[in-house]
This record gives C-alpha cells, sequence and structure tokens, in this order.
C-alpha cells in the first residue's frame, strides 16, 4: 500500500457520531480519502487508547447510507416527509429571509435557539443565537433543566467552581505524577458511569483508581456492575437523594468527624448548617430513602474517616425535586471534610489555560459579550422574571416556562426555532406530544442534524446537514486538557456546525462581522493559551498547561481561584458558602433540606396504590447516546429492542416472561417495552431507557418512526420544576405499572 493513500489523523472525540460529550482521543486511519478504521489514542491523556463501541462504530456511522448529505427543503405539509434537494446557497438565503422578517415583524426574541447535548454546540448556537439578537437559548422540554446545569449552580454558590472526583485527569502524567493520591474512598452516587455519558469526566477513571486501592460506596437504586463491588451500596428509592446526604451530614457533624481545622479557615456558615442538620437524623433519612440506617451511618463514617475521598455524581441528582438543593447538600459533604481541591479529593475544576468553548456562567458571558448586552438579554430571556438564577447564574431558557409560552403566547409569542444536536420529540421532552403540539405553530424551523428523526421529520422546514466527527474543524476545553477536533476527510456537501452558524451569523448579525473562517474564530478563542488551531493539531490534538490557575491543588490558598487574585474560594465571601448567600440573594433557601417529589409513595399515596412502581428513565447502554444511534448496526445488534429492567419476583407477580412486550403506563400516557428480568433491579422500581424511536419504521406521521410506540417520555410530565428553575425534572421519579401486551418475542 503506498503511503500517499493511507494516513492516520489524531483527533479528539466530541460527536458527531461516537456521542457522549468527549474527550477521548482518536486515531482515524484514513485510506484512499475514506475513513475506514478508529483506534484510541495511546499518546492521549484522557482516555490513554481506550475507546468506546460508539467510536469503533464511527466508520458505520460516517458512511451510513441513510446519513443526509445535502440541505433540504420541506415541500409537503409538516409530517409528510416529503422535501427537495437545494444547495447551501439556496438554503442560507431562505434561513436569512425568514429570520430577518421575524425579527423585523415580532423582535429578535421571538426566535429560540435550541440544543440538545453532546456535540461541540454550545459555542456555535450562543455564537449564532447572539449575533441574531435573541436572548432564549434552550434545550426544548428538559424539565427543570435537569441534566448538569444543577449542579453547577450548586457548586457555584457553595464552592465558586466547579469540582469533580480527581482521578488524576488534571495531570499530564496521571497515576504516575507523584503529586497524585489515589481517593481512598469515591462514592459513586446516582451514576453508572462506565456504561453512561459523562460531563467531563471518564467513567473508567475510576477502575482505574479501584485498581490502585481505592474503595467504593455506591448509592444506586440498580446493581450495577460498580455496585456490585463496592464496600457499601445504598439502593435507594429515586429522589431521596437529598435525604442521604442531609443524614450523612447530620452524622459526620454531630459525631465531629469533619475538618475543623479547614471549616474554621475556610467555611462559612457552618453553625448555620449544623442547626439544619439536626432535622434530618439518619434513621429518618434511612426509612425515607429505603435503606438501612446502619448502611447511612457507616458509609458516612467511612467517607469521612478516609481522607483523602471523592464523590462522583450523576444526572440523577439533578432530577431531584429539589436538584439545586440536592447537589447544594452533597457538595457541603466534601467541602466540610476538606476533601475540596486536595489530591485524591473533589478537585476544582477550571478550564486549560483559561480558554473558553462557550459562556458557562453569567459571568463569562458579561467578560465575553459585555455587561451591558447580557442586562438588555435577561430582560427577555423566557423564565428570568420568574426565576432570578437564571440572570444571576447562566443564561438558559427555563423549559417548562417556555413550554408555557409557547402554547399561550404570552408575554409575547415564539415564533421561530433553530434545532440544532436536538431530536426533543424523539429524545430529550418530558411530555412530547405537547411539545409537537406546541411547536407546530412557529412560523419557521430550520433542524441541523446528521440523520432524520422524528423532530426533522415532524417540524422543519429547513434541514441543514451537519459534519460528522471526522469531517469538521472544532476545538474542545472541557476541562483539561486544551484539545482539538482535526478535518480528516472531505464532508462533501455537509457542514461542521461551525461552518453553519458562523456564516448564518454573520448573515444576521447586526454589528460587525468579526470572523470569515471557522479557523480565525477558534485562534481567536485559543488565544490565552497561546497556541493556533494547526499548531494545536500538530502537537496531536492536545495540550496541557503545565502551571496556572488550571493546574491542581490547594488553590485557594494561593489566590488562583479568585478574580482578585486574594486567597480563598470564588465566592461572595471568599470562602466556602454552607449558607450559600446567592442562594438567599435569588430569594431560595441558603441552607439545604429534603422534600419529596410532586408523586411518590409519600406524597401521592393515592396514585402509589394505582402506580405501584416507580418508573426510571434513562437506563444507560454503552452503545447508545440518549437518542442517538439507533440505526448503526454494530451498535443495534447489541441492544436491538427498547427494554424495560423489572425484577424477577416482581415480574412473577405480574405474569410477566422474560423477552415478553409490556406497556409500562401511568396517568401521563404510556409506552411499550420489551420485558429484561433481572435481580439487579429493586422490586417496586422499573428501569428503562431514553430516546428510543425506530429508524426502520415509517417516518411520516403519525407514527415518526414510532416514536409514539417507545418513548419513555410520554410518561414524564412537565412543570416539577425546582424553586430555583433548575432541576426538579421527574424522569426517575413517576409512578407507573406494567402490564403484558403480547406473547414472547411479538409486537
Amino acid at each position: 500500500m503506498e503511503k500517499d493513500k493511507r494516513k492516520i489523523v489524531r483527533t479528539t472525540a466530541w460527536s458527531p457520531g461516537c456521542g457522549s460529550h468527549g474527550g477521548c482521543g482518536f486515531k482515524l486511519e484514513i485510506e484512499n480519502g475514506k475513513l475506514v478504521k478508529v483506534e484510541g489514542d495511546e499518546c492521549h491523556p484522557w482516555n490513554q487508547g481506550r475507546v468506546c463501541a460508539k467510536g469503533l462504530a464511527l466508520t458505520q456511522y460516517v458512511h451510513h447510507p441513510d446519513r443526509v448529505r445535502h440541505p433540504l427543503k420541506r415541500v409537503g405539509a409538516r409530517g409528510e416527509n416529503k422535501w427537495q434537494q437545494i444547495t447551501w446557497e439556496e438554503a442560507f438565503d431562505i434561513c436569512e429571509k425568514k429570520l430577518k422578517e421575524i425579527r423585523e415583524k415580532y423582535g429578535a426574541e421571538s426566535v429560540i435557539f435550541a440544543q440538545g447535548t453532546g456535540r461541540d454546540i454550545g459555542g456555535p448556537i450562543t455564537y449564532l443565537c447572539y449575533a441574531y439578537g435573541s436572548p432564549n437559548w434552550v434545550q426544548i422540554g428538559l424539565a427543570g433543566h435537569s441534566c448538569y446545569t444543577p449542579r453547577q449552580g450548586a457548586m457555584f454558590v457553595t464552592n465558586g467552581n466547579y469540582t469533580m472526583a480527581d482521578c488524576s485527569q488534571f495531570l499530564e502524567k496521571r497515576y504516575e505524577d507523584p503529586q497524585w493520591v489515589r481517593p481512598n474512598v469515591i462514592i459513586n452516587w446516582a451514576q453508572n458511569p462506565i456504561n453512561g455519558c459523562f460531563d467531563g469526566f471518564y467513567g473508567h477513571w475510576i477502575v482505574d483508581c479501584m485498581k490502585r486501592g481505592s474503595k467504593l460506596i455506591v448509592i444506586d437504586p440498580r446493581v450495577t456492575w460498580l455496585a456490585s463491588r463496592a464496600e457499601i451500596h445504598l439502593q435507594n428509592r429515586p429522589g431521596t437523594d437529598g435525604a442521604i446526604a442531609l443524614g450523612m451530614l447530620h452524622v459526620i457533624i454531630n459525631e465531629g468527624l469533619y475538618d475543623k481545622e479547614f471549616v474554621d479557615k475556610w467555611c462559612n456558615g457552618f453553625d448555620k448548617l449544623k442547626e439544619r442538620v439536626q432535622q434530618y437524623p439518619p434513621e429518618k433519612m434511612a426509612a425515607i430513602a429505603w435503606i438501612k440506617t446502619e448502611d447511612l451511618i457507616r458509609a458516612a463514617r467511612l467517607y469521612a474517616q478516609s481522607k483523602p475521598s471523592a464523590i462522583h455524581w450523576g444526572v440523577p441528582i439533578d432530577g431531584n425535586p429539589q436538584g439545586t438543593v440536592v447537589a447544594q447538600a452533597i457538595a457541603h459533604l466534601w467541602s466540610i471534610t476538606g476533601n475540596i481541591d486536595i489530591p485524591g479529593g473533589n478537585v476544582i475544576a477550571k478550564a486549560a489555560f483559561g480558554v473558553t468553548t462557550y459562556p458557562f456562567t453569567s459571568q463569562e458571558m458579561a467578560d465575553l459579550y459585555g455587561e451591558e448586552m447580557v442586562k438588555k438579554l435577561n430582560e427577555l430571556r423566557i423564565g428570568c422574571d420568574r426565576y432570578p438564577m437564571i440572570k444571576g447564574f447562566r443564561g438558559w431558557v427555563q423549559p417548562d416556562v417556555l413550554l408555557e409560552q409557547l402554547e399561550t403566547g404570552k408575554p409575547y409569542k415564539v415564533h421561530g426555532a433553530w434545532i440544532q444536536t436536538s431530536n426533543p420529540i424523539g429524545g430529550q421532552a418530558a411530555d412530547p406530544k405537547r411539545h409537537l403540539a406546541a411547536l407546530q405553530d412557529l412560523d419557521f424551523i430550520v433542524v441541523v442534524d446528521t440523520f432524520h428523526n422524528p423532530t426533522s421529520v415532524a417540524l422543519a422546514d429547513i434541514f441543514l446537514p451537519a459534519a460528522a466527527l471526522s469531517e469538521k474543524e472544532s476545538f474542545r476545553n472541557w476541562w483539561w486538557p486544551l484539545t482539538n477536533m482535526v478535518k480528516a476527510v472531505d464532508s462533501g456537501d455537509t457542514k461542521s456546525d461551525w461552518e453553519i452558524n458562523l456564516e448564518m451569523a454573520n448573515r444576521l448579525t447586526t454589528g460587525p462581522i468579526r470572523f470569515k473562517t471557522v479557523k480565525d474564530l477558534i485562534d481567536d478563542r485559543l488565544k490565552p493559551a497561546g497556541i493556533t488551531y494547526d499548531e494545536l493539531a500538530k502537537r496531536g490534538s492536545w495540550y496541557a498547561p503545565k502551571d496556572g490557575s488550571s493546574v491542581p491543588y490547594y488553590r485557594y490558598e494561593t489566590g488562583m481561584l479568585r478574580r482578585d487574585g486574594k486567597p480563598g474560594f470564588d465566592t461572595p465571601s471568599g470562602k466556602v458558602e454552607l449558607y450559600a448567600t446567592r442562594y438567599e440573594e435569588w430569594g431560595l433557601d441558603p441552607l439545604p433540606y429534603f422534600v419529596e417529589a410532586s408523586e411518590s409513595p409519600v406524597s401521592t399515596p393515592e396514585l402509589w396504590a394505582k402506580y405501584p412502581l416507580i418508573f426510571a428513565s434513562g437506563r444507560r447502554v454503552p452503545v447508545f447516546f440518549h437518542a442517538e444511534h439507533r440505526m448503526i448496526p454494530w451498535l443495534r445488534e447489541i441492544v436491538p429492542d427498547p427494554v424495560i429492567e423489572i425484577n424477577p419476583q416482581t415480574a412473577k407477580d405480574l405474569g410477566i416472561e422474560d423477552g415478553e412486550w409490556v406497556l409500562a403506563e401511568n396517568n401521563h400516557g404510556s409506552a411499550k417495552f420489551k420485558a429484561l428480568l433481572t435481580p439487579t433491579a429493586h422490586p417496586k422500581i422499573v428501569s428503562v431507557g431514553h430516546g428510543w424511536w425506530i429508524p426502520e419504521a415509517k417516518p411520516e406521521t403519525p407514527g415518526l418512526f414510532d416514536n409514539w410506540e417507545h418513548n419513555c417520555n410520554q410518561l414524564v410530565p412537565m412543570g416539577t420544576q425546582s424553586k430555583s428553575g433548575f432541576g426538579g425534572g421527574a424522569y426517575k421519579t413517576s409512578l407507573c405499572r406494567v402490564v403484558k401486551i403480547g406473547a414472547k418475542d411479538s409486537k
């Protein structure tokens, strides 16, 4: 084979294709201009040569015959799946004309800019949204914005920065770095990180620490692989994580197991927290959570007495009835034990070199766009008037309020939507039928994606085909190291999200055009690192800082965390705020507390009598990412059908056999699944995967790829958001019953 016909391109994964939140180093093998093989990059400090099934199947994703490879214009009615192929120039012209007409007639705020998760979309979509002048950046239908943002908000008010379990991921030499100390204990709280998507955290790092001696405490309603290897497994009732955290705080504080020196010097409000937790004795909290009192006490003692100890957590925290409050209570655990920004504790995560992919917080947004612009956007951002935390922390639209506004037109009507990397009707939105009805009234909708899906067929007027991972230039800095995505093959007639949005931003902006090419924009963002896109690519697509504020540890002692350079944490008091003054400023309780979910065996006993099982959606498998990949042969072969995990005794009582098709239903809706009987399931809890639509099924309405047959979000209501507006989506706490609907292995 001639050398010029084969090459290896090193890049960083951040969808579309592999899914997940990215970060892994890939080696793409290119032969005659075609992607033929994917391997993990052994030189990359993130994944160190490992790669998941989705990454290995990237070749099938990129070259799939059903990928949309040309811009399309709808020619039939919405939902008829009738399209006309057009050029990019025609597509851009139509989008420009329609969006300008809406802005001139109704104002820029009448168009929403919606993203999903994964893929490098935060930068492109906010760039376009704010160039157009809209304040309304949103994840449509994500009830309570119950994905990561509630945890981010709690860490922002408590520690001032985001933290995560220290598995040496901020050190180039990783486990061999002499600074690093493995955590003696890791609490894996409400996540199955090896199977699932991660938020700047690679799940196998926990296994790496286990190999080096770390012990586990697992808090999870399911018996996962990690739970089966834990010292203590708290198999709790979904929605009761706050009770466990408060019970643990009660034990640690009352038994004097906290770090007194750290609390005295670096924490604010300890006495008030001590007084509050007296309301939550472990006996009471254990009963609420369906666990043993002695196990809760033992977990609290093991964590507090095993310093350094770390906590890793997942999305179910956000879906607790008061998500920002539950995350606050958990953050207090690592705070009062002094397990913050120390080797083997919860290390503070700051972007390498200070490079931001997009503005995460209101302050970062003000740094990028100016205080006046942020103030102006907040005046019309949907949900801002009801939830001050949206103004004070992060500039999302509040999704539950958005749905109300879509339906009522008050205080103003929404007329258009730009939907990118998101399939709300088929994956993200709670109560999807309600969302479909509300969105169908919009005047103009653009969908940017790689494949048609229920949302694009049901709603799009224009479909813009996005480039896959191997076909684009982009960058990533979440949190470490600084990385980029390198274009390895020609994308044909597709364009990257950055290319699409930069072109549209330049056409729609009312201000000056700052960047003509994507590389110009990326190079500008990379300036704090003193490196260009091309230079970063030559380094193997990653670059790690040797020093500075993004390198751990003990930065609170040296003034590396605060804007004024003084020692302490980036909070109003300069200390860890156990009594959150920012919550108080936003009209929220500054101390953690516990409340029941809006529907639960306790809060709605009459519903529990009718629907005696807890319906936990979002069951993770390693071959899919949210609503993606159902069309990829290698991956679909591993998980061919939507399943529901049921305890064998529960199934026996219901007359259900393994492999039978069953119906899960409640007062909100229903969906069909294939029964998977497993003793790892709690007898009172059933677990299902989300985002199930069937790519080979008929795409047009009413079925929309059999979306209404299998979409579990039909059982999840909107309007259960936390008092802060962030958290409270009932994705894990809805009640249901399960009935058999057919013979084994038949639909």
